[in-house]
């Protein structure tokens, strides 16, 4: 999170935490930039100098998710063994642990509406699962972290929209099957 020399949050922060709490609430096809101005305490001239557009607020809100993503993955990595299906084990964990997480449910639920009206929203989460894709498959050989981690891509996205029809013990013997297919192999 951007914070300023005295520990306070940025403007742009303020913004984007502003707009996601709005997103939550209302979604995003209903989203303002007056009401993201007033919710965040800012002038509508010191959000446009931000975000000159609600398709530039909308795309630094999926950015920061992306980055939300990214650190959470990177934070994870000295934590699990080295070997086999690392990336694709990463991958995973770092989706299983932030698909349960309600507030970024209802942020992404929310800006799904937008990006139904704006495809290129997802231009840049394209890019990310494509990254994730060539990283699995120069880590592994064989198709066990694929499919796991395809996996829970399915798993996640029912999750995220509320669609899962597993109960939570079901959802466990998933998530234990596909860590024993992706650390075969790895001393315990």
């Amino acid at each position: 999170m951007l914070e300023n020399a005295r520990g306070r949050k940025s403007s742009r922060e303020k913004i984007l935490d502003a707009a996601a709490e709005l997103v939550s609430e209302i979604g995003a096809g209903r989203l303002t930039l007056d009401a993201v101005a007033e919710r965040a305490g800012l002038s509508k001239g010191g959000l446009l100098y931000n975000f000159p557009s609600k398709e530039a607020l909308l795309q630094a809100m999926i950015r920061r998710m992306i980055d939300q993503v990214t650190e959470s993955r990177e934070a994870l990595r000295p934590q699990l063994k080295p070997g086999p299906n690392l990336e694709a084990r990463l991958a995973t964990t770092t989706l299983l642990n932030m698909c349960c997480d309600g507030k970024m449910q209802e942020i992404a639920t929310g800006l799904m509406v937008a990006t139904a009206e704006n495809p290129r929203l997802l231009d840049p989460v394209r890019e990310v699962i494509s990254e994730t894709l060539q990283r699995i498959k120069s880590d592994s050989d064989d198709d066990a972290a694929l499919l796991g981690w395809l996996a829970v891509e399915g798993l996640s996205n029912l999750e995220m929209h509320n669609l899962s029809p597993f109960s939570d013990q079901d959802r466990e013997r998933i998530v234990q099957a596909i860590n024993r297919l992706l650390t075969k192999g790895i001393a315990s």
